[in-house]
């Protein structure tokens, strides 16, 4: 297995949290088992819930948690200037094209809410697929129409070959927002592609996403995507069993910085969680745990 790069994505739209750290970890582990450097790419076109303190804790975060970055802003200041997605419009707007080329992208006006009334699961079932609404009119997202969607082939690490087809929940996936800023599939594909990406650490609950960006990078014809190794970790839970949300301060790493754990408390805790039977004190623990 001879790869370049992994990437670490995180969005600043909150604290980072416990869950966040394993991830981040885990990337870290992988990169020093293989000789891989790594990417710090930060998600930063939900303009809405983009705060600066949030892309801060990423950097302290990273600092705390003794990440090295090989690409990518070492400061706020240097992310905003020079690594934010708004300054890769450009290649997001070349990709969006590619898919109104391709006939597949058809235009959407309905909201979560309407999306709900229609299927109580709140997943998409295609409502406006036959209603040819004009790619160009206001206040409409782009869908692509996974109708016809053949099955995808990839490599879950460390070489197994997984086949599957687009699941109910990324259905009909959206690749433009109705505020015409490209969506995450797009630039995720796209960012990945353009840094030579071709080891991506992701949790479980993104496994069908991983589906809907292959898909799309075939509709892009991006075989470098295509071709790149998926590494789904299982999800870290809260002390009730809870999916991590970084709403919830009391797991965040900022929290925890400012209750004066140090890393080797982290990793304890970490090891708890995840339930090891061994303490874990140090980085070196948590590799030979986590990666056999």
């Amino acid at each position: 297995m001879n790869f370049n790069y992994t990437r670490i994505a995180p969005t600043p739209s909150g604290f980072l949290h416990l869950g966040n750290a394993y991830s981040f970890l885990l990337t870290k582990a992988l990169a020093e088992k293989h000789g891989i450097k790594i990417l710090l790419r930060i998600d930063d076109l939900d303009r809405e819930r983009y705060r600066t303190e949030f892309v801060e804790d990423i950097f302290e975060t990273l600092d705390f948690l003794e990440i090295p970055i090989d690409k990518g802003p070492k400061s706020v200041q240097e992310f905003e200037s020079e690594w934010s997605q708004i300054h890769r419009m450009g290649l997001y707007k070349s990709a969006l094209e590619k898919v109104r080329d391709s006939k597949l992208a058809f235009a959407c006006d309905c909201s979560r809410k309407k999306i709900t009334q229609m299927n109580p699961t709140g997943h998409y079932l295609g409502q406006c697929l036959d209603r040819r609404i004009p790619l160009d009119r206001l206040d409409t997202s782009w869908r692509i129409n996974t109708l016809d969607s053949d099955f995808l082939t990839f490599t879950e690490y460390p070489d197994k070959k997984v086949t599957d087809i687009i699941p109910e929940e990324t259905a009909f996936y959206i690749v433009r927002k109705k505020d015409r800023l490209p969506a995450y599939h797009l630039t995720s594909v796209v960012d990945d592609v353009h840094f030579g990406v071709d080891l991506i650490v992701r949790g479980k609950d993104l496994y069908p996403s991983t589906l809907a960006q292959l898909d799309l990078a075939r509709i892009l014809k991006e075989p470098q995507f295509l071709a790149c190794t998926f590494f789904h970790n299982e999800l870290i839970k809260g002390p009730s069993n809870e999916k991590l949300s970084k709403s919830a301060g009391s797991t965040s790493i900022q929290n925890l910085r400012k209750e004066g754990k140090k890393l080797s408390d982290l990793f304890l805790t970490l090891g708890q969680i995840i339930g090891a039977k061994e303490e874990l004190r140090t980085f070196e623990d948590f590799k030979n745990h986590v990666i056999k």
